[in-house]
């Protein structure tokens, strides 16, 4: 399909979804907000892709709601428009291949619960990321369900509480940021990581993600007994004997299954 408010971008076994939006920096609109999660369910379709990542174009990752779009709805239109802001954190956790964030600038609001969405992110030294609904007036309900499942609840509540933004470093102590690197090593890095990724058996890496997301909300014991079952699963294929041979063998593994 045609985008206007992302760019896809695909080099060897990793897409890149590209926040086209420089201008607003890349806050969320209806069109964004659509097109993104269309994007992400391309590239999850796409045979030849492994790994997704997601940047923003220009100065910020993204920064939240375009509020240009707030005024003048009923109570049924802001939930179906909100709820809309908010599908692509459904969408990346139902998607069986990994998507990393890769962000610079400001990740706010939104783009702070985008960041916590993605399955790993990395972010260039100086980003400022903050859940900053609070300073208008209104809370960031929605982003605050990813960012508690990375950061915690208390972490979390003095986000969304304060207001407060918090840098790179400091995002990454609090676990909402794997990787902090220099702004100009920021590209180079995040595709090191997604090819790493894409040198592994797509399906280990695709059942695996199912899996941990699957087992999230269980309660112990059926977490482990459900996981033990796709585990089981996972034995039964052509990539986990490909991997255990080439392991014994002493040989780089030949991945047979997408």
């Amino acid at each position: 399909m045609d985008y206007t408010s992302v760019k896809i971008e695909r080099n060897k076994h990793v897409g890149i979804i590209v926040l086209n939006r420089p201008e607003q920096f890349n806050t969320f609109n209806t069109s964004l907000a659509e097109e993104l999660c269309k994007a992400l369910l391309e590239l999850e379709m796409d045979k030849n892709v492994r790994v997704a990542v997601i940047r923003g174009a220009g100065k910020a990752f993204c920064t939240g709601i375009d509020l240009a779009e707030f005024p003048g709805k009923t109570q049924q239109q802001y939930r179906e428009w909100i709820s809309l802001m908010e599908r692509v954190v459904h969408v990346i956790a139902y998607m069986k291949k990994p998507v990393i964030a890769s962000a610079h600038g400001y990740a706010v609001a939104n783009g702070a619960g985008l960041i916590a969405a993605c399955d790993l992110a990395i972010a260039a030294e100086g980003t400022k990321i903050g859940a900053t609904a609070i300073n208008v007036g209104l809370f960031c309900m929605g982003p605050a369900v990813p960012l508690s499942r990375s950061i915690g609840r208390k972490r979390c509540l003095e986000l969304v509480m304060t207001g407060d933004m918090i840098d790179a470093r400091e995002a990454e102590r609090w676990g909402l940021i794997n990787r902090v690197v220099p702004p100009e090593k920021l590209e180079e890095e995040t595709m090191a990581l997604a090819n790493k990724l894409a040198e592994k058996s797509p399906l280990a890496l695709q059942m695996g993600k199912e899996a941990f997301y699957g087992m999230s909300d269980m309660e112990y014991g059926k977490a482990l007994a459900y996981s033990n079952e796709v585990f089981a699963a996972l034995c039964m294929t052509e990539d986990a004997k490909e991997g255990v041979d080439a392991f014994l063998n002493k040989r780089k593994p030949q991945w047979k299954e997408e």
